[in-house]
């Protein structure tokens, strides 16, 4: 069975494929956690949600053309697709709810 909702390190990496637009690989989407974050994520757990993501049909792939600085190896690029999307805009409602509790934040009266 295949979850619909996601982990944070999911959102982490969601938001990140949704902000690079369809022109993000794996080492520029763990280059854009850490510029959000100011902490460097583990590449492999990258790789591995990234898949793990791809198979819930949240991103998609496709192959860039061959480079010469990668040896002529291809850059998998991802994009992100409207179920992920979906997704995002579900966990950010559930986020909302557990920090507000129904109401307003009572940090703004500090």
């Amino acid at each position: 069975m295949v979850r619909d909702t996601i982990g944070s390190f999911e959102k982490l990496v969601l938001s990140a494929v949704h902000r690079l637009a369809g022109q993000g690989y794996a080492v520029s989407i763990v280059d854009e956690i850490e510029k959000r974050t100011s902490q460097a994520p583990n590449p492999g757990a990258v790789y591995a949600t990234l898949d793990r993501l791809q198979k819930k049909g949240f991103i998609s792939s496709r192959l860039g053309e061959p480079t010469a600085e990668r040896g002529g190896r291809r850059k998998r690029f991802y994009a992100i697709e409207a179920p992920g999307i979906r997704a995002m805009a579900a966990a950010q409602e559930m986020d909302q709810k557990v920090w507000s509790g129904g109401q307003e934040p009572a940090w703004g009266a500090i």
